[in-house]
């Protein structure tokens, strides 16, 4: 089963590589929005602290859930823009969660130790794949941006730039609308 899900997600990761076109310097800087506003699946995963975290938890803060691994180059390179993101929005109702894709614990902390600036939020383990079937991710990496009250208001395929100004002013723009 474990080798099937590192398949399965080498494949997922090739497909959003294939997704983004080859000549693009930047990623692209947008979020699609999600016209239906789905709830979001309340999965409860283990972070990489031991914890245990319910995504209905965090009800009542924009979150961004971001699908990723460690061997996926776009997931790489945008974790500091992540990171980054989560200082300039500190003080507000707002969180990111970092859902691995199907990697070990010692996998996902090496990646942190090795990421500048490391990620100091929430990362997640989903070792069997569960959350990437909830939410029906097909490539990574993946975001959705839930609002304050846990639906899904946008996604997107492919990496960015998560502290690009106009990106802030969407979540901004969702911390203010209740």
């Amino acid at each position: 089963m474990r080798l099937e899900l590192r398949l399965a997600a080498a494949l997922t990761g090739l497909l959003a590589l294939c997704a983004t076109p080859a000549w693009s310097a930047e990623p692209a800087q947008t979020l699609t929005p999600v016209p239906e506003r789905a709830q979001a699946p309340d999965l409860v995963l283990e972070a990489v602290d031991g914890a245990n975290l319910r995504l209905s938890e965090l009800r009542g803060k924009v979150v961004i859930v971001n699908f990723w691994a460690t061997w996926c180059p776009p997931c790489r390179r945008e974790m500091p823009a992540l990171e980054r993101l989560k200082q300039i929005m500190r003080g507000q109702p707002f969180a990111i969660v970092g859902i691995d894709a199907g990697e070990e614990l010692e996998d996902v902390l090496g990646f942190r130790g090795s990421v500048d600036p490391a990620p100091s939020f929430r990362l997640l383990l989903d070792r069997e794949g569960k959350a990437l079937k909830a939410f029906g991710v097909s490539g990574l990496p993946t975001t959705f941006v839930l609002d304050r009250e846990g639906r899904i208001v946008y996604r997107a395929l492919g990496a960015r730039t998560f502290d690009d100004p106009a990106i802030v002013a969407s979540l901004r723009s969702l911390i203010g609308n209740r």
